[in-house]
């Protein structure tokens, strides 16, 4: 595993990603909106990624509300930047075990694997390889 990474979904993510950059002086990286996106017609304008990174190369990463609004409290999840396919396999068949698939593993528009459970325990895991 390279790293762990926090993840928010916040309404109007872009405020609050400026307003966390300014409190906590981070730089602000790696936008994407929803724009142009088919998948997400409808919420032009929204972020479908954010990351705010710091010098000591920790990151937040960020996103707009699609869909249902998160319940304040559950709106973090954790999301694990992996290192291979066989890794990310291999975490995705033992966190779904017994748990809830968010979205099924799958290759992605972004040039990487990805997959969401959350975990029998109710921690909501965000699984990614970049290939």
């Amino acid at each position: 595993m390279k790293k762990i990474v926090p993840h928010i979904t916040i309404e109007n993510c872009k405020e609050a990603i400026e307003f966390y950059q300014e409190v906590l002086h981070g730089e602000i990286q790696n936008t994407k909106l929803a724009d142009g996106i088919e998948m997400f017609k409808g919420h032009e304008g929204k972020y479908i990624h954010a990351e705010l990174h710091f010098p000591n190369g920790f990151a937040i990463y960020f996103n707009d509300v699609f869909g249902n609004e998160p319940i304040k409290g559950n709106n973090i999840e954790i999301g694990l930047d992996l290192e291979s396919n066989e890794e990310i396999n291999k975490i995705y068949n033992a966190l779904s075990k017994d748990g809830q698939v968010k979205m099924e593993l799958q290759d992605t528009f972004w040039n990487a694997r990805y997959g969401k459970v959350t975990d029998k325990f109710g921690i909501t895991w965000e699984l990614n390889y970049q290939k």
